[in-house]
């Protein structure tokens, strides 16, 4: 009887776990919630100041002309009103420009991610003589503005007969500094012992980046697809100097050719907001979209 009751005390003992404490709720002092309350304060209010321009642009283009140079700031319209959005569409070449912009932004995108994990693999796997001065020019252009190089940019465009057209609109930004940086980088953090098994099975090079080594790279390659569509998508100073013709326009030239009053006089705050705010629209699906699987990549990785 006795072995029989002490036996079952020790199963139910093994049963239990060992080694768990009991979780204690973390008690804040009367000073810590106020800190607390204050720091969340102050990060709402940083939170608003941001972006509180983007809400005064979505309000102003439901204003009236008269209401928006009257009352610019603020967030209610007193007379709500689609004529700017009726305007844009009707009597401007928006639908053009923003043709023109997906169709620039989508190569451009494609074309820079291909090219820049390219270079960047081949970087920081590939031993030729002269691979140190390269990456150290990639470096220095990134130091150079953008600004500096628009003339030579014109010129060399010009030459090459390619001023005014998509070729030259698309095949500048193919190549991006700041993305075989990125890439490079990442590509050095894979271990190489990744890539000999796919060697000992006889695969070349460029097979083992593509089948191998470029579906690890994910969280870089989304990376490089976020930074090249806003680039893209919002690029301006090169289209200055890259075309003229008013049916080649992406959205960029569109609306600053707008501003400069294009369609009739006076301040055409509603019309130039408006265009403002649909021009933001693409770029926040993109950036919100590959956001979440940049997160869902990371968790992965961590549970594996």
């Amino acid at each position: 009887m006795t072995d029989s009751r002490t036996l079952a005390r020790t199963k139910t003992l093994t049963d239990e776990p060992i080694g768990r404490a009991p979780r204690r709720r973390s008690r804040l002092t009367p000073a810590s919630r106020v800190g607390q309350i204050a720091l969340y304060s102050i990060l709402a209010l940083l939170a608003l100041v941001y972006i509180y321009p983007f809400l005064v642009q979505v309000a102003t283009s439901f204003k009236s002309e008269q209401e928006a140079a009257s009352n610019p700031i603020s967030l209610v319209p007193q007379t709500f009103t689609t004529a700017a959005y009726e305007r844009l569409f009707l009597n401007s070449d928006f639908p053009l420009w923003f043709a023109n912009s997906a169709v620039v932004t989508i190569l451009v995108t494609l074309g820079r991610v291909f090219f820049v994990s390219l270079a960047g693999y081949a970087l920081a796997r590939l031993r030729f003589r002269g691979r140190g001065l390269i990456f150290a020019l990639v470096v220095g252009v990134m130091a150079v503005p953008s600004v500096v190089l628009l003339i030579p940019r014109f010129l060399v465009l010009n030459q090459l007969g390619m001023y005014d057209s998509y070729a030259g609109m698309v095949l500048p930004l193919l190549v991006d500094a700041a993305g075989v940086f990125i890439m490079k980088n990442f590509f050095e953090s894979i271990p190489p012992s990744v890539e000999e098994q796919a060697r000992i099975d006889g695969a070349g090079t460029f097979r083992v980046y593509w089948s191998v080594v470029l579906p690890m790279a994910r969280p870089a390659l989304i990376t490089i697809v976020i930074l090249s569509f806003q680039g893209s998508w919002n690029e301006l100073t090169h289209f200055i100097v890259s075309v003229q013709s008013p049916e080649l326009f992406p959205l960029t030239r569109g609306v600053a050719s707008l501003s400069s009053g294009q369609l009739s006089q006076g301040t055409q705050y509603p019309l130039k907001l408006a265009a403002a705010a649909l021009m933001t629209i693409p770029v926040a699906v993109v950036f919100f979209i590959f956001q979440k699987r940049i997160m869902n990549t990371s968790e992965g990785a961590v549970k594996g």
